[in-house]
């Protein structure tokens, strides 16, 4: 604990900042009132590292608003993240989700690359998310920028697959009080924020509760999979955008059935100065600290320590140089079990990364994008991330798109230090120590349009070539895991959004992709099939949005999903319905179903210890003052 002080301390004395990036802010509630035009130039950040209307962005991208996640009646950040169409979310039980892009998805999905008000939510011992463990008061949820598609050279390993970018509101824009209350048939919970001034900034302080009951497997028995979650943060802005200062922390904790348990704390310091002639730095730090105890199977105590430095230069005739460093280092501490062991059981180690970007204007309409990243971790060295992108813009509202990239998954723990038993002789596995990264050559060509003031459009085909997959081989100290897989994924994705009238408002969005994958000539593969992922040939999302009167809403989501192959699960459709009432000036009243026309289904897992998502009926109540 005096480790974890001295460490605050230094947070809160030398660093902080204003909002992610140099975007301007945008309330949920002024995104209620803007025309389908407006929309589509939602200054997005994620692409190019800095600020540009979404129409310009050169990347495949969609923006969740916070009305959108208002409207769809989300109660935690993975539920709020289906309304992406170019996202596979899969409901594993009561507190797991499996969530990725264009592929690979599992419970410990590790090519996407998660970020929320800036600090990458990343465990080093898979390389991906514990989603049971993240959330946000969703009510200050400014925006979430989910890009599909590598997205090494700004955001480093892991970012192969896409990119989730959180963006909250800044503390200005929560003055007041608000209260949430829900209660439904399988979960209830609550939130309550304050925001008000102070010494020349503004803050707020929320806290919000989470209670979900057991899930039921197909017979109808109920599952150990209950789950509840308390969390309570805050955030002070002071200064602009352009020139601020930012502090905000987060402490969670709760339990899961089966006495599991996960709690920690977050804090995380930005600060943002704007530069003679145009350019701006910025310095941001974050301490996180997260605990998980699965009685039986491990405990782990990870602190992670982050600092990270970008500096966009000046533009200098017709180039916008950006670059950046930062590093990480992580305090791990598993206690093992004997089934399975983390060897060794208590590490240190440290990552670090150098970018730079250049944009360069080849013309009035046409820009070509250069970056590369180097980023150095403990098992593989340096790792190289180059990106290039063309950009042309055929008109004020048509721009056409295209990408080079090369983006690595690097080893994590899992990879390299997983044995299983925990001593000699590991008959189950043997750990990975030649294990290497694993790399993706990807080619994208997009396109987005918006033919009228009334329809938008983006189309997005890619083609992946993929090296070095994970696989497991025969060792005489055990199976170890090795890099023998290969092959490659094609696919189109798209999106669309058409108002037919002022209060009527319809989107669908698709994926469609073929996966390719094998192994090397001469190659042996002992993992059990689909262990890199199980995901659907494409789905369909659909979404209509009624302006029934002044005080009405109603808003319905359908979601097709094709089956998965292995483990086998069926395809499923899926309709989400919210009906919404201004009770008065400040006061919301709605009604959420979820499975509407459907009883229960499953989303993921092998039939014989699956569960499936029931039926759910929930009830809002919304004041704010």
């Amino acid at each position: 604990m005096t480790k974890k002080s001295l460490a605050v301390a230094a947070l809160l004395a030398c660093t902080a900042a204003d909002g992610y990036a140099a975007a301007p802010t945008q309330t949920a509630a002024a995104l209620v009132d803007l025309s389908l035009e407006q929309l589509s130039n939602i200054t997005v950040s994620t692409v190019s590292g800095r600020a540009e209307p979404l129409s310009r962005a050169p990347g495949s991208v969609y923006v969740i608003s916070g009305e959108d996640i208002r409207r769809s009646g989300a109660t935690t950040l993975p539920e709020a993240l289906r309304l992406a169409p170019n996202l596979h979310v899969a409901r594993v039980d009561g507190s797991q989700y499996a969530i990725s892009a264009r592929g690979f998805n599992s419970t410990t999905a590790n090519k996407l690359q998660v970020l929320i008000d800036g600090r990458t939510v990343y465990t080093p011992l898979f390389s991906g998310t514990f989603w049971d463990a993240q959330d946000v008061l969703l009510e200050d949820v400014e925006r979430i920028e989910v890009i599909s598609g590598p997205g090494g050279t700004l955001w480093g390993a892991n970012a192969v697959n896409g990119v989730i970018n959180v963006i909250t509101r800044r503390a200005g824009d929560t003055q007041g009080t608000l209260a949430v209350a829900r209660a439904g048939n399988m979960e209830r919970g609550g939130a309550v924020r304050y925001g008000n001034q102070i010494a020349g900034g503004h803050y707020r302080l929320y806290a919000k509760t989470l209670d979900r009951d057991r899930s039921r497997f197909a017979n109808g028995t109920a599952a150990r999979d209950a789950n509840d979650l308390t969390q309570a943060g805050f955030r002070a802005d002071w200064g602009s955008t352009l020139d601020g200062f930012t502090l905000q922390g987060d402490a969670y904790g709760g339990n899961l059935d089966q006495n599991r348990e996960r709690s920690g704390f977050n804090l995380l310091g930005r600060w943002t100065r704007g530069l003679t002639g145009g350019g701006n730095l910025r310095l941001q730090a974050y301490l996180d600290s997260t605990y998980r105890n699965y009685p039986g199977t491990f405990k782990e105590d990870l602190d992670t320590y982050d600092i990270d430095v970008q500096h966009a230069l000046a533009p200098a005739g017709a180039h916008r140089v950006l670059w950046g460093f930062g590093l990480r280092h992580h305090r791990d501490r598993v206690d093992n079990s004997a089934g399975l062991a983390f060897l060794p059981s208590r590490t240190n180690f440290n990552r670090s990364h150098v970018f730079v970007q250049d944009e360069i204007a080849l013309g009035p309409d046409v820009d070509l994008i250069l970056g590369a990243k180097l980023d150095r971790n403990i098992y593989t060295g340096v790792e190289f991330l180059p990106n290039a992108r063309l950009a042309w813009r055929l008109s004020n509202t048509h721009l056409l798109w295209t990408a080079l990239s090369r983006a690595v998954r690097a080893p994590s723990r899992i990879d390299r230090e997983l044995f299983a038993p925990s001593t000699p002789p590991f008959v189950l596995l043997a750990g990975g120590p030649d294990f290497r990264s694993e790399v993706a050559r990807v080619l994208e060509i997009g396109y987005r349009a918006q033919p009228s003031t009334r329809l938008s459009y983006s189309l997005t085909g890619y083609h992946n070539r993929h090296a070095s997959l994970r696989t497991q081989a025969p060792s005489p100290a055990g199976p170890v895991l090795l890099n023998e897989g290969e092959g490659e994924t094609t696919g189109i994705e798209g999106w669309g959004t058409l108002r037919p009238a002022d209060w009527w408002r319809l989107s669908a969005g698709f994926m469609r992709q073929r996966q390719s994958l094998g192994l090397r000539p001469g190659a042996v593969d002992t993992l059990a099939p689909g262990a890199n992922g199980n995901d659907p040939r494409g789905w369909l999302k659909l979404r209509a949005g009624f302006d029934l009167s002044a005080t009405h809403d109603l808003d319905v989501m359908l979601r097709r999903v094709g089956a998965l192959p292995t483990p086998h699960v069926p395809g499923y459709t899926a309709v989400d319905a919210r009906l919404g009432w201004r009770v008065r000036r400040g006061a919301e009243v709605s009604l959420v179903v979820q499975n509407l026309f459907d009883r229960r289904h499953a989303e993921w897992g092998a039939e014989a210890s699956r569960v499936e998502i029931d039926r759910s009926v929930l009830v809002q109540l919304r004041l704010s003052l």
